[in-house]
């Protein structure tokens, strides 16, 4: 990772940045370019908007719309007041998006074309609201963008941001069935590309000739993280709209891609893609993923399709992306054993691995992986209690099981937490089974994460009907349906008399998931 010490804040990495690489593509989307002096530019411009529209510092402001030059315009202009910009998970369906907005207590919303209904039908119940700013032309009333923003002057705001203050906040499901917020301070998108300086190493070898392809969402932080690596190197970055395989291997060939960063279901679909076999991948120098593990069968494929390095990322929200990082000399060793590893921490983080007692656990003692970085986020919005049970003394509590061995390597085996990794996407059951049990056939249910070659996990639930009562898995799947967003949709559900518990009355989830894993050497796939 490039670091520069005049970059504290994202503010200082748009203003440094167009005084560095003035006329250099920052950002390409759709054939449409922002160079790093535009970028600085249209950005001031949409903060000074925001100001003249009564945003303070502070203020939360919130962006429901897929991926384009605006989003980045929008990113800067927030951090140049201080604002806090809440980015949307564009899949989640009307109840899911108004939670957030009101949790959030959303000041201005900028919602992209696609998510207008969406919007409409929640505008009355979200008024905490005061100003919606469409971001293409519409005849609902709303503000129009491009109108908005361009009457404003492009001066430089005078506003102090601090790197402690919270620059964004992106909200992840939580086991309570309530997503939470995670506040994220401008330090951790900087954190550790200063302690790889400090150690005078580049990670991936980031320069200002490479040609970045976004392609994870920016409203993940792993889209959002990915982003600033390259515009901190001065790279040019491409945006796609959305995931599609088509238009990847079509921006590869056509930008000539150097780095991109996926998580494994992307790089499955990519591979199943016809036109794959016809892309010329030749430019391509690392392929970063992360998001959940790969399957060594298609880590082996997309090696020899792609014929490039590969580094694995492992972290969470909550500790600013990645934490920990499997090395493109790794994926090439001999060593099988150690491509089941996320990696070894980088530079200024540590690994401790501690017992339900909190102690910790020597090499090869499987515990909860709990991770001390420089990234680590400021807390949750609004909810100290949970704060402080996954923040304590300075290490975020991954929920995540697993050990180190003795050269330091980490290893992910369980879920400490019932969290499922679908295809990237964090799923937490709680949230699912909050919702069938409303359906009047079921007694008790337990959602699990069962293996899945395509996504590493898929959704499982194991429902109990009552007495007399009937019911089939199509009508349980089509009642959650609409309620939740497609991706936390269960798969297949299985029916049984009776759920395991413990004396205490808890679920055993963990015997429930054994038949489902069994051949696999952990329960994380």
């Amino acid at each position: 990772m490039i670091h520069n010490d005049e970059i504290l804040t994202l503010a200082d990495l748009s203003y440094v940045q167009a005084r560095e690489f003035p006329n250099n593509n920052a950002l390409i989307f759709n054939d449409k370019t922002l160079t790093y002096l535009e970028l600085n530019l249209q950005s001031n411009r949409v903060a000074n908007a925001l100001l003249a529209q009564g945003i303070k510092p502070k203020s939360r402001v919130a962006l429901l719309a897929k991926d384009s030059l605006q989003s980045y315009e929008i990113l800067f202009a927030c951090a140049k007041i201080n604002a806090v910009l809440v980015t949307i998970n564009w899949r989640l369906v009307a109840a899911e998006v108004s939670y957030i907005l009101r949790d959030a207590n959303v000041e201005l919303l900028f919602i992209g074309p696609e998510f207008y209904d969406l919007v409409q039908s929640i505008q009355a119940e979200v008024n905490n609201i005061k100003t919606f700013i469409s971001l293409e032309k519409n005849e609902l009333g709303w503000i129009n963008y491009s109108n908005w923003y361009q009457q404003h002057s492009d001066v430089k705001p005078d506003i102090t941001i601090n790197e402690n203050d919270v620059a964004v906040q992106i909200y992840t499901s939580g086991t309570t069935g309530k997503p939470k917020g995670v506040q994220l301070g401008h330090y951790s998108f900087f954190a550790i590309a200063k302690e790889f300086a400090k150690q005078g190493e580049n990670w991936i070898n980031w320069n200002q000739k490479d040609k970045s392809l976004l392609v994870v969402p920016f409203f993940h932080i792993g889209g959002l993280w990915w982003a600033i690596r390259g515009l901190v190197a001065g790279a040019e970055n491409i945006v796609l709209e959305a995931f599609d395989p088509f238009e990847v291997l079509e921006a590869i060939e056509k930008y000539q891609i150097t780095k991109t960063c996926m998580v494994p279901a992307m790089i499955q679909v990519i591979l199943s893609e016809p036109e794959c076999e016809e892309t010329n991948f030749s430019s391509l120098e690392y392929i970063v993923y992360g998001g959940s593990p790969i399957a060594e069968l298609l880590l082996k494929e997309a090696m020899t399709t792609f014929e490039c390095d590969f580094a694995q990322i492992y972290g969470l929200t909550e500790t600013g992306n990645c934490a920990v990082c499997l090395p493109p000399e790794v994926h090439t060793s001999t060593n099988t054993k150690r491509l089941q590893a996320a990696g070894k921490p980088f530079p200024g983080v540590s690994i401790g691995i501690l017992d339900s007692q909190g102690k910790n656990l020597e090499p090869f003692q499987i515990g909860e992986i709990c991770i001390k970085s420089p990234a680590n986020m400021i807390g949750y919005w609004k909810l100290p209690e949970a704060t402080a049970k996954t923040l304590v003394d300075g290490s975020i509590y991954t929920g995540d099981a697993g050990y180190v061995d003795a050269e330091g390597y980490v290893y992910v085996c369980d879920r400490v937490k019932d969290m499922i990794c679908y295809a990237g996407e964090n799923v937490y059951p709680a949230e699912i089974e909050n919702i069938i049990y409303e359906h009047p056939a079921v007694a008790e249910v337990a959602v699990i994460g069962i293996p899945d070659e395509d996504f590493g996990e898929n959704i499982k639930a194991i429902v109990v009907l009552k007495p007399g009562m009937t019911g089939t898995a199509l009508e349980i799947i089509n009642f959650v349906k609409g309620k939740l967003a497609d991706f936390k949709l269960p798969r297949s559900i299985d029916f049984i008399e009776s759920l395991p518990r413990t004396p205490s009355g808890k679920v055993q989830k963990g015997k429930l998931r054994e038949k489902y894993w069994q051949g696999y050497q952990r329960q994380v796939n």
